[in-house]
């Protein structure tokens, strides 16, 4: 029971050493396994998953994978079981046929992490070759008088298994002259040699037959056999003897083919046929026989095929000289490979990455470089580097690994992709390199806000443009990458007269387009100020902003406004006069039109000239002032009242326009100021009915013309009644008028008035610019159109029928007819009726415009031409001087 506990405990402090020597081996990021050669496809190493502490799914998203610096690949990772797997049947002995430890290495890469860790796999043999010799079928000579106990070498037997499945013993077999010996060699391999143990009689037996087993350790052991036959001879004296037991020769691995490398010699002291050697390789490995020649003959050792020392550094081959008697000797011939510089680095990239993120950290990993240089010595120590224009730098990891690591933080707007190139060079002369080069694509970071092609915008644009026209563009561009350079516009929020921003202006979000969403007005709205924003597409986004300014340009689209005179002045006619004294001299200010224009620049500069008057040529107006001044010195004729129209006009494309109506008067005393204004407002009683008050005036001024010619009648009247009275104091002489009482007359300077009935019609046409008088004896007579009685009004204005309303005359329908007819109900002694015409012709430059402003002038040239009559009168002596 003790002794059980104590090999149960031995076991489990074992186990716990095992344990902890795989803990420790992991942690220093190596692991070892062993396997039988021989395993199928898929046979399990080991379990790598459990041994890194690694879970299952953690396999899958760390992209593991198994590498291996061979041409086979042996080994794979399964990636749901985190095993370590075979992938091809391994054969130790065609991978370590020179190599009693059989052992391959490769790495596992964890590419998320960029961590390896190294796994060795020992290949353990088994049993699966037999000791076999070259040749199977070997002859020996030997003389009669060869002496008993002599030796005489063997060939061995070659077992490519390890350990106790390789070659362990030899047997003979077959005769009792016979003997085996086995000598251990140099290197601890075993040697048979032929022992003769009885004399030869070669007339009792000319051959013999013997068997020469070899035999390894395995279980079962594995055999082979090969047959000898010795032939005895007759005596021979001398054996050959070399010249040198050992032979050194030290070949550069780069000798060319057919190269003699050593030449072994052997003499022998006998004459004839006995005395003539021949040489032979008798100790040679399978691939040393492939490689190097022996000339029989001479003796020379030349060089096959090229030797690499990479391969096999060094050979050793054992020479037999044999003479014809079968006498020989045996030299070793030990062949050194020389290293030659002719392998350059192997560099592999183990594991890389194709993309970084421009913000990674200073001394990220980026690849995984393992370096491997065949040749040995300083032809084998690589040195690797890289281009000092890149911000990565070279890290030496365990055993021939190199990390490339970032040095600095990268910038994807200054570069986006680096082709990195590592190059190794390795110790020889001429040194021998190799590069790799890495591919690495930077990853773009939202670190750069969007920036405008200008600082600051600005634009002019027209006022009364159309909704929706563009009013600029604005452009910001973002150095980043993708949706992080992807820019968006809007605007700043802000108010403008009260009103949001954004009713005012619209920025296209994908161009910058400003648009305007509504008319501008320069006169509300001469400039806006606003902030455009630009924003990226990253998160969280970034942003900045730039200032626009945008001027509203002015347009000719406000007439000129008169301030002075205002418009209800010049609508009530003359409520609104300018006095001018009749003595004012050529120059005086009269007025002053004040006119402002909503608009600025040129399209509000203002002109002034005076476009209607009721008397050219008195008045002027400045040309930029506005003031009204006299042209020159009123006259006695001038009239009293002047109207005045000053056209006010800016200097706009197209110009546009207004007009001021002035009203002044020439008067000289406030009498007849308050005379004139009356008057004005007598007028302006109808304002809406202009061509009724011109036929009234010429209604009144027909009336008062008849009444002048009544009175000129009343005074022809008294005269005739006058003479009548002389005619009673002489014969009457002719048919006077006799009974009308002086009382029936009544004179005032030559005007008179006649206090009888009398009647008297009036027709008119209200388009004539002349008026005509037609009197009882249808004589026509021009004179100023007469105001119409005010209850009256209609017939005159043509109510009644324009034909019934005009005589029977030829005369064009553009005079004013009018016909007058005195009646006086008594008197003329007996006579029924007097009938008086006259026709009187008015001057054709005295039209209905010139009547209407100055009828009193009419009215006393009417009062000169009866009183001329009526001077005429006493001179003719009758009344048929007027007829």
């Amino acid at each position: 029971m003790c002794a059980a506990g104590r090999r149960w405990g031995r076991r489990q402090r074992a186990l716990l050493w095992a344990v902890l020597l795989a803990a420790w081996e992991a942690a220093w990021g190596q692991l070892r396994y062993s396997v039988p050669e021989e395993m199928p496809k898929g046979s399990f190493v080991g379990d790598v998953a459990k041994d890194l502490g690694l879970q299952l799914p953690v396999l899958r998203d760390r992209g593991l994978r198994i590498v291996e610096r061979g041409r086979t690949q042996y080994f794979a990772l399964h990636g749901k079981t985190g095993h370590l797997v075979t992938a091809e049947r391994i054969d130790r002995e065609q991978l370590c046929r020179l190599v009693k430890k059989c052992v391959l290495r490769c790495e596992l890469i964890v590419e998320e992490e960029m961590k390896f860790y190294e796994i060795e796999v020992e290949i353990t043999d088994i049993n699966d070759n037999e000791p076999s010799f070259k040749e199977i079928e070997l002859e020996q000579r030997m003389s009669e008088a060869t002496a008993p106990g002599s030796r005489f070498p063997l060939p061995d037997a070659h077992d490519p298994d390890s350990g106790r499945n390789s070659l362990q013993s030899y047997e003979l077999s077959g005769d009792e002259h016979f003997s085996l010996a086995v000598q251990a060699g140099p290197g601890g391999d075993q040697r048979p040699e032929l022992v003769l143990a009885k004399a030869l009689d070669r007339e009792e037996a000319a051959f013999h037959e013997l068997v020469l087993r070899a035999m390894d350790g395995g279980d079962p052991a594995r055999t082979g056999t090969a047959r000898i036959r010795v032939t005895v001879v007759d005596a021979n004296d001398n054996a050959p003897v070399f010249s040198q037991a050992e032979y050194m020769v030290h070949v550069p691995e780069d000798v060319p083919v057919g190269s003699t490398l050593v030449t072994v010699t052997a003499t022998d002291a006998d004459e004839g046929a006995n005395g003539h050697v021949k040489y032979s390789l008798h100790r040679i490995t399978e691939g040393a026989s492939e490689l190097f020649h022996l000339e029989t003959e001479t003796g020379e050792i030349t060089l096959k095929k090229n030797v690499d020392f990479e391969d096999i550094s060094s050979f050793e081959l054992e020479v037999q000289a044999r003479d014809d008697g079968e006498l020989f000797d045996a030299a070793k011939v030990t062949v050194s490979v020389t290293d030659v510089n002719d392998n350059a680095p192997e560099l592999t990239v183990s594991s890389s990455l194709t993309e970084i993120s421009e913000d990674a950290p200073s001394g990220t990993v980026v690849a995984l470089l393992h370096v491997n240089d065949r040749d040995s010595g300083a032809n084998g120590e690589v040195r690797c580097s890289l281009d000092k224009d890149f911000p990565f730098r070279l890290q030496s990891s365990h055993g021939s690994y190199y990390s490339v690591v970032t040095a600095r933080e990268l910038d994807r707007e200054q570069v986006s992709e680096y082709n990195v190139t590592v190059r190794a060079a390795d110790g020889g002369s001429p040194s021998l390199q190799s590069s790799a080069v890495l591919a690495l694509r930077v990853l773009d970071v939202n670190d750069n806000a969007p920036v405008f092609a200008e600082e600051r915008y600005s634009a002019r644009l027209a006022e009364n443009n159309a909704a929706g026209a563009l009013v600029l563009t604005v452009r910001a561009t973002d150095a980043d990458w993708g949706q992080n350079a992807r820019v968006r516009y809007r605007l700043a929020e802000g108010r403008v007269r009260g009103a949001p921003l954004s009713s005012y202006v619209s920025v296209q979000a994908e161009t910058g387009a400003l648009y305007a969403l509504r008319s501008l007005d320069y006169e509300q709205l001469r400039e806006l100020q606003l902030c455009v924003r630009a924003e990226d597409g990253g998160a969280p986004a970034l942003s900045s902003n730039v200032s626009v300014r945008l001027q509203i340009m002015d347009e000719n689209d406000n007439a000129p406004q008169v301030l002075y005179p205002p418009a209800a002045a010049a609508a009530a006619a003359w409520s609104g006069v300018e006095l001018a004294p009749r003595r004012s001299e050529a120059g005086a200010l009269v007025a002053k039109v004040v006119a402002v224009d909503a608009d600025a620049g040129q399209n509000a500069w203002l002109s002034y000239e005076l476009a209607k008057a009721t008397e050219p040529g008195l008045f002027r107006v400045g040309l930029h002032s506005g003031e009204v001044r006299t042209a020159r010195s009123p006259l006695a004729r001038d009239a009293a009242r002047h109207s005045l129209v000053v056209l006010v006009r800016d200097h706009g494309r197209p110009a546009l326009s207004a007009t001021a109506t002035l009203s002044v008067v020439l008067a000289e005393s406030v009498a007849e100021l308050l005379a004139e204004l009356g008057s004005a407002a007598h007028e302006a009683a109808a304002p809406g009915e202009p061509a009724a008050s011109l036929t009234r005036w010429l209604v009144l001024a027909v009336a008062a013309v008849s009444c002048l010619f009544v009175a000129f009648l009343l005074l022809l009247l008294a005269l005739r009644l006058r003479r009548c009275h002389r005619q009673q104091l002489l014969p009457p002489d002719s048919g006077a008028s006799r009974g009308v009482p002086v009382s029936h007359f009544v004179g005032i300077d030559g005007v008179r008035a006649f206090l009888q009935s009398y009647s008297h019609d009036v027709s008119l046409t209200a388009d004539s610019r002349k008026s005509h008088l037609r009197f009882s004896a249808a004589s026509c007579c021009d004179t100023l159109p007469a105001r119409p009685p005010p209850d009256e009004p209609a017939p005159l204005l043509g109510d009644e029928d324009p034909a019934s309303a005009l005589p029977s005359d030829p005369t064009p329908p553009s005079l004013s007819k009018c016909r007058v007819t005195t009646q006086a109900s008594q008197g003329f002694h007996g006579q029924s009726r007097a009938q008086w015409e006259k026709v009187c012709s008015v001057p054709q430059g005295i039209t209905q415009r010139n009547l209407l402003g100055n009828h009193l002038e009419a009215v006393k040239w009417l009062k000169n031409r009866l009183e001329s009559q009526l001077q005429r009168v006493p001179d003719s002596g009758s009344m048929s001087s007027f007829e």
